[in-house]
C-alpha cells in the first residue's frame, strides 16, 4: 500500500538543519513513531509531496528551503507588548517574563502563538513570534514504517487514532 490521501502513515524521521550532516533538531524513533492521517493539510505541503507514493520500508531523504517550510525570519514578528497583559490579579508574574522564556499567547483569532521573551522593560515586554525554525533550511530523513487505510472514524475526525494516534497533541 502506498502513501496517499485517506491513508494513515507511521514513520520515523530525523530533522536536521540545512543538510544530512546538519545539527539535529528533532528525532523520532520507531518506539514512538510519528503517525498521521495523510492529505488533511496538517503538515507542510513539501513534506507530504516528498512522501507521497512511498510504501512501508521505503526510506526518504529530502531538503526544504526556509520559504517552503516555516518562512523567513521577519522583523514584523518581533512585537512590544504592554506588560499589563501578563498580569494575573493585578500582579505581573515576573518568573514568566524571563529572557528566553517561551510563552504561549493567542492571536486575534484565538490561535495559539509561541513567543520568546527578548527584553523586559518597566512597561513593555519585547517578544519574538517567529517560528523557532523560521529562516532555516531543513533536512528530513527517515523511513516509512506502516501505511494503512484510515478508518471512518479517523476520516471524520481528520486525524489518526489508536495506540499511536494523538500522542503529538
Amino acid at each position: 500500500m502506498k502513501v496517499g490521501n485517506q491513508k494513515v502513515v507511521s514513520l520515523t524521521y530525523e530533522l536536521r538543519e540545512e543538510n544530512e550532516k546538519g545539527e539535529m533538531i528533532q528525532k523520532v524513533d520507531a518506539d514512538r513513531p510519528f503517525v498521521y492521517l495523510f492529505g488533511v493539510g496538517g503538515l507542510l505541503p513539501k513534506f507530504e509531496q516528498s512522501l507521497e507514493g512511498l510504501s512501508a520500508g521505503d526510506k526518504f531523504s529530502f531538503s526544504m528551503e526556509a520559504a517552503e517550510s516555516y518562512g523567513e525570519h521577519t522583523e514584523e514578528a518581533i512585537i512590544d507588548l504592554e506588560k499589563s497583559i501578563f498580569e494575573i490579579d493585578g500582579v505581573v508574574d515576573e518568573e514568566l517574563l524571563t529572557i528566553g522564556n517561551q510563552i504561549t499567547m493567542q492571536d486575534n483569532h484565538g490561535n495559539p502563538l509561541e513567543g520568546i521573551v527578548l527584553e523586559v522593560t518597566e512597561n513593555t515586554v519585547k517578544m519574538d513570534f517567529n517560528h523557532p525554525l523560521a529562516g532555516m533550511d531543513l533536512h528530513f530523513s527517515g523511513e516509512i514504517l506502516e501505511v494503512r487505510e484510515a478508518s471512518e472514524d479517523e476520516m471524520s475526525h481528520g486525524h489518526a487514532h489508536g495506540p499511536h494516534g494523538h500522542h503529538h497533541h
